[in-house]
């Protein structure tokens, strides 16, 4: 275990002006608070926030978030208190610390939805300090290079978090060698036998191809400093992750990777990197397809270097990297190569982030677009997830993906996951775009909205105001910020047509009883269900959530001859109960009325006008159309279900009652709905076109066609039309009956 002068030691090496009290005043505490508590492997459980605080000197961090690493688990697993902290260390390590606490302190149900909810304080924890971030993946570092000691299916719950979460946050991060130490503990205990496979195989090739990375790398030197080019070259071995993770991309056998090497070259200056890459390019044949330039396009965490790969020596495959000293650390330790991790500090009497501050002189603050910046704007996507299994996706969505990098027409550089569409790059640009978009031109050609984009494609957005944006696009929106978007706003529209058909259900029956439909009153009475608005109220009527003739007393109580709750004999017919005062109530979500012929007032039924109308209408099967009597049945999360009166599916709904439902066809805007028929028609050649051509002559239109009965003579078939009202079905069905080749139709209600 590390001795408290030897952390310190390691703190002023790079860091001369470090608080060498601080670091002493926590190494102490941490130790007598932790006392005499044991980790699973047996060690004193303080050598662990003395490993996290070791990790982060490698980082060279500053001395706060050393001390915080020490202090870390000291309010969760001690009798230390955030007072207690605050006082000894100051307000600053007291919120450090408090926010690493609060992301173990929930009691959940599910193991997933613990999953999304800690990670969830992680993300807003982060969102207000860095730091908190770098803490926790050393502190993730340290406890999967200990799992061994953990029980099996803590190692797997572990290891798929570290995989799922916290390895590609690392690399978002642009922390590439926490990342993959991460994600090769993580494949060593998920999959073993693959790891022990790669494993293997690596030691032999190694034992194959002995002293040729040594060869290739002399060779670039010579070839270099023959050019009189300043370069560090060196070569490394891929991680066992990295190569599995290949394999499985790929759909390739380890016998088939050619690149299980990768060579890097280090110059001084960007220029240089230009020139190295012309010196190999001549001297060595290019592997085609196999060049990226991220200097002239970085990498979203800000990751910069050229790619390349050539035939090298020995004609071997050989993958090379090509980077600045400044490059390559913040490569291999991104966000924690720059001081943005810092808070803020006073500068000539202002206050102004860390970031804006070089050698006691103010420069331009950060971009948005830096790795934490872009990690800000992330959680606050993520963070508008409905529940913790929507959030954890989003959160997987964001973290996963490799780039593809598309532009507009501006020339604005737009990094997506790749597999990403027009819709994620409408998204990306703005939320607003997003939400109008219909379609796409991509390279000047017109494209479906789920085209998926390329490197390099330059993108056009059209937009709509008067789009509805179907649901179903989720399914090919890969960002999360397009699916929770997409998401929010069919929550969105659930809610208003939610609300549309508690507003009529509601109007109904109040008009019925002669009284007005007031919003205010509504408004008003919203509290009484601890519902902050109208709408809100009007939603839950809607789906049935709140029982309606409930609102009803609340918006009305003391309207002159409104029924009471008492008194009522339930009766079969249409749901409806007959009360001893002559009132009428329709079971459960139906309307009170009067009868007609005591009050002389009509009926007033919801009107619907179909599948795009407001309220949420769904059409039973054999469909309906106007001129039929028809009949609703509310449905929980679904709308109004829309039955024919003769449909024999309506007896399955009599113990939930009916609502009255009437047409309100606008002959304006003349609009089909669906119908079903079943025609007999003789077996014969064309039988089947000269039945379309009938319908189509007469202006319906086929939805669906279905054979269901074939005989020598007959044929019976199933066909779902779309008719403008029962006028124009009865057109159709006269027509066909008066073909010779039809022998008999009728609708279907099945």
């Amino acid at each position: 275990m590390m001795r408290q002068y030897e952390l310190v030691e390691r703190v002023l090496k790079y860091d001369p002006k470090a608080d060498e009290a601080l670091l002493n005043r926590a190494y102490v505490y941490a130790m007598k608070a932790h006392g005499n508590q044991k980790r699973a492997s047996g060690a004193p459980y303080f050598s662990h926030p003395l490993e996290v605080a070791a990790i982060l000197t490698d980082l060279k961090l500053d001395d706060a978030t050393i001390a915080t690493a020490l202090l870390h688990d000291t309010i969760e697993d001690t009798d230390a208190t955030r007072t207690e902290i605050d006082q000894m260390f100051g307000p600053e390590i007291g919120s450090l610390v408090d926010g690493l606490t609060k992301i173990k302190r929930l009691d959940l149900v599910s193991k997933k939805a613990e999953q999304a909810e800690n990670f969830r304080k992680l993300l807003i924890a982060i969102s207000s300090d860095i730091r908190v971030l770098l803490v926790k993946l050393a502190d993730r570092l340290h406890n999967m290079r200990t799992l061994e000691h953990m029980k099996p299916e803590s190692r797997k719950r572990n290891s798929e978090e570290t995989l799922d979460i916290y390895a590609p946050l690392a690399g978002l991060m642009g922390m590439q060698s926490l990342r993959e130490e991460l994600e090769d503990h993580a494949f060593r205990w998920l999959h073993p036998e693959a790891y022990q496979a790669v494993t293997e195989k690596l030691i032999e090739i190694r034992g194959r191809n002995r002293g040729l990375v040594e060869e290739i790398r002399q060779a670039l030197a010579r070839k270099l400093s023959d050019a009189g080019i300043k370069a560090e070259t060196s070569g490394r071995e891929k991680k066992p992750y990295s190569i599995w993770s290949k394999m499985e991309r790929q759909q390739i056998s380890l016998e088939q990777l050619s690149d299980i090497f990768a060579f890097r070259v280090t110059v001084d200056t960007i220029d240089d990197c230009y020139r190295v890459l012309g010196i190999i390019h001549t001297t060595w044949s290019t592997v085609p397809g196999r060049f990226k330039d991220y200097i002239s396009a970085p990498k979203r965490n800000n990751y910069q270097s050229i790619h390349t790969t050539v035939y090298g020596p020995r004609h071997q495959r050989v993958e090379l990297q090509l980077r600045t000293h400044t490059m390559h650390r913040v490569a291999e330790f991104g966000i924690a190569a720059h001081a943005l991790y810092k808070e803020q500090r006073t500068l000539n009497g202002e206050r102004v982030a860390l970031e804006q501050v070089t050698n006691g002189a103010a420069v331009a603050p950060v971009k948005d677009d830096s790795p934490y910046g872009r990690l800000r704007v992330m959680i606050g996507t993520l963070l508008e997830a409905e529940n913790p299994e929507e959030f954890l996706e989003h959160t997987k969505l964001e973290l996963f993906h490799d780039q593809v990098f598309c532009f507009t027409p501006k020339g604005r550089l737009i990094a997506l996951p790749r597999g990403a569409t027009p819709l994620d790059f409408a998204y990306a640009v703005h939320t607003d775009i997003g939400n109008e978009a219909v379609s796409a031109f991509i390279n000047g050609r017109h494209v479906p909205i789920d085209t998926r984009l390329r490197n390099g494609d330059e993108v056009v957005i059209e937009t709509s105001k008067s789009h509805v944006r179907p649901i179903s696009w989720e399914a090919f929106a890969v960002t999360g910020r397009a699916r929770a978007a997409i998401r929010r706003a069919a929550r969105e529209a659930e809610k208003r047509r939610y609300a549309e058909l508690g507003r009529q259900l509601l109007s109904s029956t109040l008009s019925s009883a002669g009284i007005d439909y007031v919003e205010e009153k509504v408004k008003s009475a919203a509290p009484k269900f601890h519902l902050k608005t109208a709408e809100d109220l009007l939603a839950a009527v809607g789906r049935h959530d709140i029982a309606l003739q409930d609102v009803v007393s609340a918006v009305a109580p003391l309207a002159p001859g409104m029924p009471s709750a008492e008194g009522y004999k339930p009766a079969r017919r249409f749901g409806r109960a007959q009360s001893q005062d002559g009132w009428f109530n329709i079971d459960k979500v139906m309307s009170l009325k009067f009868r007609a012929e005591d009050a002389g007032a009509v009926t007033t039924a919801i009107s619907i006008r179909g599948a795009n109308n407001d309220l949420p209408v769904l059409f039973e099967p054999g469909g309906a159309v106007p001129g039929d009597r028809i009949i609703g049945v509310m449905s929980p999360g679904e709308g109004i279900r829309i039955f024919q009166i003769h449909s024999p599916h309506l007896k399955e709904f009599e113990h939930q009652g009916w609502i009255d439902v009437t047409w309100d066809v606008d002959p304006d805007n003349p609009q089909r709905f669906p119908a079903h028929l079943s025609v007999t028609a003789v077996n014969a050649p064309g039988c089947l076109a000269e039945i379309a051509k009938i319908i189509g002559e007469t202006g319906g239109n086929i939805d669906n066609v279905k054979m269901v009965r074939r005989a020598a003579d007959f044929t019976v078939i199933h066909i779902e039309v779309e008719v403008f009202d029962l006028v124009h079905l009865n057109h159709i069905i006269a027509g066909l009956r008066a073909k010779p080749i039809v022998a008999k139709v009728e609708r279907l209600f099945e």
